[in-house]
């Protein structure tokens, strides 16, 4: 089993630091600048130098004009928030959403590692289950990808919310926070997010964006007669008719609404997110969201 799963973290190892390294870093390197300017240096000013930056006292010593020269800090913290409820064992095509969770959690961590920044990982359920705390290396990154594979939550359900609060709480300095989950967190009648308030603290002092994680039937319901229909967060099972339209239209429209909801939420508060499906090629897709954050 050990020699198993050693084997999985290598492959997702050799497949994502090869796409993090052809592919990702110069549009992480783009979309993530920085979190400000440091002082560099001081150099003569030139024509068309802003006068913002000139260095009074040197000017004032030498007797000729000198600027400060800024260079960006491009040291980032990286913090994965992995969505470790049971919903996450569900996949119906080529792979379940929690292996698809592994391997873009690792292209994000390699991607930050090639660009010289920490990465951490905090894994939820309806608490926050474990954390680990920011760090470079490969043997850290392995770590990260390893837990995503085989941690085991002590609760089922799921809680944004408290992932985005402990977030706020633990890293008091601003840091690109990527929440991956199925976003299966809405009141079952409304059909609001239930983290909303949590969102709203956690964008104003981090930068974060959502990787929305999904199965094809965790939206569509197929023609198959009588389903037994498993809540993997609560254990509860019920009998659906799909061979009836009206079930599957009202399952369907349901999954839609909830979705859709979740959008706006998102939007309402600038959050950049991407939605990526089981049985799809992420790399498309988080090359855009890269690019909408350049």
């Amino acid at each position: 089993m050990e020699n198993d799963l050693l084997k999985k973290v290598r492959k997702i190892e050799i497949k994502t630091r090869a796409l993090s390294s052809q592919i990702f870093a110069g549009e992480y390197h783009s979309a993530f600048k920085g979190r400000g300017m440091a002082f560099s240096e001081v150099r003569e000013y030139q024509i068309g130098d802003d006068v913002r930056n000139m260095d009074w006292n040197v000017t004032a010593r030498t007797g000729t004009p000198y600027i400060k020269v800024f260079e960006e800090e491009r040291e980032l913290t990286v913090m994965l928030l992995i969505d470790a409820s049971a919903s996450g064992m569900f996949g119906t095509m080529s792979k379940t959403k929690k292996d698809l969770t592994a391997e873009i959690a690792a292209v994000l961590s390699f991607s930050a590692s090639v660009n010289n920044d920490k990465v951490g990982a905090l894994f939820f359920s309806t608490k926050v289950e474990k954390f680990i705390p920011p760090k470079k290396g490969r043997s850290h990154l392995l770590r990260i990808i390893r837990e995503v594979l085989e941690f085991k939550p002590q609760d089922r359900g799921t809680d944004i919310g408290e992932a985005l609060r402990f977030l706020t709480n633990a890293l008091k300095k601003r840091c690109t926070a990527f929440l991956l989950s199925d976003m299966l967190d809405v009141d079952p009648v409304t059909l609001q997010p239930n983290y909303e308030e949590a969102l709203k603290v956690a964008v104003g002092r981090h930068d974060l964006s959502v990787i929305n994680i999904y199965d094809e039937r965790d939206r569509t319901l197929p023609d198959v007669g009588l389903l037994p229909v498993r809540d993997s967060e609560t254990g509860r099972t019920l009998y659906a008719d799909t061979s009836r339209r009206s079930v599957r239209e009202a399952y369907g429209e349901w999954a839609r609404k909830a979705y859709a909801e979740t959008l706006v939420t998102l939007r309402k508060y600038k959050v950049d997110t991407v939605s990526i499906r089981t049985d799809q090629d992420y790399v498309r897709s988080l090359v855009a969201l890269f690019k909408t954050k350049s």
